[in-house]
């Protein structure tokens, strides 16, 4: 009976605290929200990190078509990792880049370098230009 008791109580202290943990973790839910969001009230949308030059190839595509990308720049905010960790549960990657566009996922560099030289990319903008090869 005693050690019943003792595991009863055991398991409403690991409740508890598993509780009160998901209770502090109130920025989560909203750095979820912030990605939501985003992704979706841009055209142009890149999660990138300012060092990395696969982010910075990605970013010079869009450059190239003369459009405005919103990019969020994951080293240079506080939440970054936690963004990274909900692209991954949305697109099943932590790596940058991460370009979406009219709120859909297009991919990393390699898939925008494609999506751009194929002349898929100005399709999904809805903009004229020529097919390019020379990124």
């Amino acid at each position: 009976m005693a050690a019943s008791a003792r595991f009863t109580a055991a398991m409403v202290v690991l409740a508890l605290g598993t509780s009160l943990f998901h209770c502090t973790e109130a920025s989560a839910p909203s750095v979820g929200e912030f990605v939501h969001t985003t992704i979706n009230s841009h055209t142009v949308v890149i999660f990138s990190k300012s060092y990395c030059p696969y982010c910075r190839r990605a970013k010079s595509v869009f450059k190239e078509l003369n459009q405005d990308a919103h990019v969020v720049e994951l080293d240079e905010r506080d939440d970054g990792s936690k963004i990274q960790d909900i692209l991954n549960n949305i697109v099943g990657r932590r790596t940058v880049p991460q370009v979406f566009i009219n709120g859909k996922h297009l991919g990393g560099s390699d898939d925008t370098v494609e999506a751009y030289e194929s002349g898929r990319l100005a399709k999904l903008l809805g903009i004229e230009t020529k097919v390019h090869d020379d990124l």
